[in-house]
């Protein structure tokens, strides 16, 4: 076990131990409703339907899973931590879910899949053999589809600046440049690699200012520069059929 899996299984084991959903901002209000929506647009952008076969990396608590499985279809999540997949299991998700607990890049895992998706997930990966192995887990013609944090965003640049400021930071991970990853994407034979930024809301805004900001922050999604510097990245690419 390398010096990074370490600190990564250990960092689980510090966010199990607890109110994990809260130290992630995903419990308030707004929270709430950020987690639905980025649920939501990963499921959307992968092409989510019943009858898939569907890995989820990463899949911590099973917030997200819970989210996915609302899509019928068959479903692996896989996370490195034990302590995180245990409260997984403990949510009783209701579909068709199998839980596995291990290092994604060293699993055995068997067969072929429609999608691959996760949320805030491959930036504690090592990013090009992460890429590949999901290529190569793919059918032809099926669907990447994640939600990371970008690094341009203020907030997301300070608190990984800063990290010892934060204990939800992992020592290993990063967030991303929208058009490096872009380039990743391509040179790993993803075709089609859209990454769009998005997520203004914050997890703090008060319930009465949670409609107006949710439709400031569309619209500020859809300015460009201003764009730019959104909390978070959607990324959706496809491996040619």
């Amino acid at each position: 076990m390398n010096n990074k899996v370490y600190r990564e299984i250990k960092h689980g084991r510090f966010l199990a131990q607890q109110n994990t959903e809260s130290i992630w901002g995903w419990d308030t209000p707004a929270g709430r409703l950020r987690a639905k929506r980025r649920g939501e647009m990963i499921a959307t952008a992968a092409g989510l339907k019943p009858g898939l076969r569907v890995l989820e990396i990463g899949c911590g608590t099973g917030l997200f899973t819970e989210i996915f499985a609302k899509f019928g279809v068959d479903l692996i999540a896989i996370d490195i931590s034990a302590e995180l997949i245990e409260k997984a299991r403990n949510r009783n998700i209701n579909g068709n879910v199998v839980f596995v607990e291990g290092r994604f890049e060293d699993n055995d895992l068997e067969g072929e899949f429609d999608a691959v998706i996760g949320s805030s997930v491959l930036h504690h990966l090592e990013l090009e053999p992460a890429l590949k192995k999901i290529y190569s887990l793919l059918k032809p013609g099926g669907f990447l589809s994640f939600a990371e944090p970008n690094q341009l965003n203020p907030q997301v640049f300070f608190m990984f600046k800063f990290r010892t400021l934060f204990p939800e930071v992992s020592p290993d991970e990063n967030p991303f440049l929208r058009w490096r990853l872009q380039r990743e994407l391509t040179a790993s034979g993803f075709t089609s690699p859209v990454i769009k930024p998005f997520d203004w809301l914050h997890p703090s805004t008060a319930p009465a200012l949670i409609k107006s900001v949710s439709r400031l922050g569309i619209f500020l999604e859809k300015c460009p520069v201003l764009c730019e510097f959104a909390g978070s990245l959607l990324i959706k690419a496809v491996k040619p059929a």
